[in-house]
């Protein structure tokens, strides 16, 4: 029988379930997996065959007592606050599903001190790479404890200052996409959504895990190019003294957002993983507006995207009607060519592919969990 493998899912907006879907639908028939998440319902109709493990969210637990708030939070960690019973919760239900259902890889989307927790309970780890100013002694000791990572980007959107020993570690799957709808022609896409087939089109799009595109800017982006029609898809953060234009459409969570990716001339986005690369698989020009994100995880994308020419970003959001123009000039210019290559089809497949071969490679000479040649003998240390 095949060793199985888990996943470890953060329950933050969308994504983290998405990816772990996508990578598991490619997994072999035969490889048991499970899913130990906050957020099971993220999994609701999934189709392959994978056991979910509901988790407490422990998010806005509130701490006992104020001298047990008061503890500072060791540097080698980033969340563990002292006397929760859900954190207790958590940790006991990870380790008995790992011991009991003999785990041979556990996947991290995302989470140090679970990648650490896995080392620490002899588990093979593999942490989900993400963007960000992350060499503190937290992400670089759970990195450093897994036995790969796995990015879900193309190398090249890689950062400057990622450590060679953890890049030679690290598996590029290319521009990993959840999206599946056909991607149709601009004609096509503009005449399934009823828009003008000849209107400049600029949509501003926004995933599940912030607060919204704000509106405000919008407003004046719209004034600033009145002969464009702007559409929001997702949420947006509105501050109460916006002043609404015929030429800018809030259309809210749309069904299919590819046919209106496909559908613009520009894309105004975050710089979210999979957002990113769903205006890649379309091959649009993207104005890439990052949300703020811990450890700048989206700030650091966002550079790494506009270094490769694959999009353009202002500072901040503009807030006169010369800076829209100015920004909107620079996008025209692109071809998309950069930013589409940074897509791969296939990533899924070679995600998973990578997984199921770093497993049985871990694994291959163990028999019931015993090795079947002379093991190895641990020698314990004062």
């Amino acid at each position: 029988m095949k060793k199985p493998i888990a996943f470890f899912v953060h329950h933050q907006g969308r994504g983290h379930a998405n990816r772990t879907m996508a990578v598991a639908a490619e997994f072999a028939a035969d490889r048991p997996v499970s899913v130990l998440t906050a957020g099971p319902q993220l999994f609701d109709g999934f189709s392959r065959d994978i056991e979910i493990v509901a988790l407490p969210n422990m998010i806005g637990a509130a701490v006992p007592t104020p001298r047990l708030y008061a503890e500072p939070t060791p540097q080698v960690m980033h969340c563990v606050p002292l006397g929760l019973t859900a954190m207790r919760r958590t940790m006991r239900t990870i380790l008995d599903h790992l011991d009991e259902r003999g785990i041979g890889l556990f996947v991290v989307d995302v989470s140090a001190e679970i990648a650490l927790l896995s080392r620490i309970a002899s588990v093979p780890a593999v942490q989900i790479r993400m963007h960000g100013d992350r060499s503190d002694i937290g992400h670089l000791g759970a990195y450093e404890a897994c036995v790969g990572m796995l990015a879900p980007f193309d190398e090249r959107l890689e950062q400057d200052d990622y450590p060679d020993t953890l890049r030679a570690k690290t598996f590029y799957s290319g521009g990993l996409c959840t999206s599946l709808d056909r991607v149709r022609t601009r004609a096509e896409a503009r005449q399934r959504l009823g828009l003008d087939p000849d209107r400049e089109i600029i949509v501003a799009v926004t995933g599940g895990g912030g607060s919204g595109t704000p509106y405000a800017p919008l407003t004046v982006a719209a004034r600033a190019a009145p002969e464009a029609l702007w559409l929001t898809l997702g949420p947006t953060h509105r501050e109460g003294h916006e002043t609404d234009f015929a030429n800018l459409r809030e259309c809210g969570w749309v069904a299919s957002v590819t046919d209106y990716l496909a559908a613009a001339d520009i894309v105004v986005a975050s710089a979210g993983d999979n957002t990113v690369h769903e205006v890649a698989r379309v091959g649009g020009r993207l104005i890439v507006m990052p949300e703020w994100r811990y450890f700048g995880e989206q700030t650091r994308k966002a550079e790494a995207l506009v270094r490769l020419g694959a999009a353009v970003q202002a500072p901040v959001w503009p807030g006169d009607l010369q800076g829209w123009r100015d920004l909107l000039d620079r996008a025209r210019a692109l071809d998309g060519t950069a930013l589409r290559s940074l897509y791969a089809p296939e990533a899924a497949a070679r995600a998973a592919g990578w997984l199921e071969g770093l497993t049985d490679e871990l694994w291959r000479g163990a028999a019931d969990g015993v090795a079947e040649t002379a093991p190895l003998r641990v020698v314990a240390t004062a």
